[in-house]
């Protein structure tokens, strides 16, 4: 793999990582004002754009939309597991663990090309 195909993903992984406190941080403080959740997390969604739309400008001259889309879902997958294992202190399951290999698999058909 080159530069120009790492660098999309990185860019996603991290924009994730923002992503995802964004949406589900807040959760660990379920007494904070909604209004004040929401302004925060709107900050830090903002610090996401900056990486996502990078990475899939620069990323669409080697992947298609598919598989930008495709590396994102399945990157969210992966920072949301450890996240609410490490962040939030919640369990994942074997229905978790088989609902994202599902998921996955449906990417490996993304990248796999036409069949037949």
């Amino acid at each position: 793999m080159t530069f120009a195909h790492l660098m999309p993903i990185g860019l996603l992984a991290i924009s994730n990582i923002f992503m995802t406190f964004a949406w589900y941080g807040h959760l660990k403080y379920p007494g904070k004002p909604l209004l004040i959740v929401i302004g925060v997390s709107w900050l830090i969604a903002f610090a996401e754009y900056c990486f996502a739309v990078p990475a899939n400008r620069y990323g669409h001259e080697v992947y298609s939309a598919a598989e930008l889309k495709t590396i994102q879902e399945v990157l969210t997958l992966t920072v949301f597991a450890v996240f609410s294992v490490f962040y939030l202190g919640e369990q994942l399951t074997l229905n978790h663990v088989i609902g994202f290999a599902l998921i996955c698999a449906g990417a490996f058909f993304i990248f796999k090309g036409p069949i037949g």
